[in-house]
């Protein structure tokens, strides 16, 4: 477990019962394996875990006491008793046959009105989840490349490709070079064009998108200045990456498909790129700015016959 992860979640609330073993998922690849056993078996089953005491599970998963320990405080719980009381509630939450939920915490019969309360809390926290895990060091290096780049190239797939979009369309607002590549052959044949003074951003939350990780390899031999945006900043993404510039995990929805707590942090670091490029080169991004606003102007206005 490396640092920065915890100091990500050292700061949260003990998590839901239900949203165990969402979080379990997403921290297990930052775990040691000793760690993971203790937390697929507290997942897997929290009836029997929540009748075992520390020793108890420890026996159980092949671990020590330590270890128990430590994943429960991983988990966001303070010590081993409050994750057995957690357990204790997922398991009576399961036996009483509630509605299934459709992410963590929303259950399928949930009100709208509770639906967006748990959303905006939810993406709340992303935020500040991102904000305190966010190494402005590597922002500002980020930062100075892209100011100064001859051509910006992003990728991204999936829900990570609308993020690269956003941030391609601000830069071309503020007068740059900024392609954003969504099909991974294009990404690739342009990626060979890039060298020295030009920047590549990488962006995917797992870390591991082969149809990511090409193009910014390419870019990186290339002699590009190389940038990854990414929630695993030990996955194989960052080998390629000149700078890291670290999401949030914390709170991935169990609808993944719909990726929303990384895009939502994802495009809270994009704009912090963004402000950051605007800032250093404002002398000629307020004139595009303003230019492209009065470019725009007409389509905004009613029409007068």
């Amino acid at each position: 477990m490396t640092h920065d992860v915890k100091e990500i979640f050292s700061g949260d609330s003990p998590p839901a019962p239900a949203a165990l073993a969402a979080k379990v998922r997403t921290l297990a690849p930052s775990m040691t394996r000793s760690m993971q056993l203790v937390a697929e078996a507290v997942a897997g089953d929290p009836a029997g875990c929540a009748a075992l005491t520390v020793t108890g599970l420890a026996e159980l998963t092949g671990t020590s006491e330590a270890t128990v320990v430590r994943t429960a405080r991983l988990l966001g719980y303070p010590g081993y008793r409050d994750l057995r009381l957690a357990l204790a509630g997922l398991a009576a939450h399961q036996e009483s046959g509630r509605s299934p939920a459709v992410t963590a915490d929303i259950a399928v019969d949930d009100p709208i009105a509770e639906v967006v309360a748990k959303l905006a809390f939810d993406e709340q926290q992303t935020l500040a989840d991102t904000a305190a895990g966010l190494d402005t060091v590597q922002l500002g290096a980020a930062v100075t490349a892209a100011s100064t780049a001859r051509r910006i190239d992003i990728y991204g797939v999936g829900a990570s490709s609308l993020v690269g979009q956003d941030l391609a369309q601000k830069l071309l607002r503020i007068g740059l070079i900024a392609h954003a590549h969504t099909d991974p052959h294009l990404a690739v044949t342009n990626a060979v064009q890039l060298r020295a003074g030009d920047v590549a951003i990488a962006i995917t939350h797992s870390g591991s998108t082969g149809d990511v990780i090409e193009p910014l390899r390419v870019a990186f031999d290339r002699g590009a200045t190389t940038v990854a945006i990414t929630g695993r900043p030990d996955g194989p993404v960052s080998q390629y990456a000149d700078h890291v510039l670290t999401t949030s995990t914390a709170r991935e929805s169990e609808l993944r498909p719909a990726a929303m707590s990384s895009r939502t942090s994802q495009l809270l670091v994009v704009d912090c790129l963004f402000i950051g490029v605007a800032q250093r080169t404002y002398e000629t991004a307020a004139p595009a700015l303003s230019a492209s606003y009065e470019a725009l102007a007409h389509r905004h206005s009613p029409r007068t016959r």
